[in-house]
């Protein structure tokens, strides 16, 4: 079981390390509302998606997951502009 916005990542990961192996990754299902609900923080819920979808990007580089794709040019224009919104706050 994984957090909805991770589940990439631990299935890139294990993939990466034990290729062998099929591999089912799952959370509990839920919408966006209901997940920021469940946290309570909008902010914190933002903070730590953009922080996934640059690890989805940058560990496949240094060989710690395997590539899950490149997103759709308008997630990664949201990604640099919520970065950037991250990184002045």
């Amino acid at each position: 079981m994984s957090k909805p916005y991770e589940e990439r990542r631990a299935y890139a990961m294990a993939c990466k390390l034990w290729p062998g192996v099929e591999w089912m990754c799952a959370s509990t299902p839920m919408t966006l509302s209901e997940y920021i609900d469940s946290i309570g923080d909008e902010r914190l819920v933002v903070d730590m998606l953009v922080g996934a979808q640059q690890r989805l990007m940058v560990y496949p580089r240094q060989g710690l997951m395997t590539s899950q794709g490149v997103p759709p040019p308008e997630v990664a224009e949201s990604f640099e502009r919520l970065r950037r919104d991250i990184q002045v706050a």
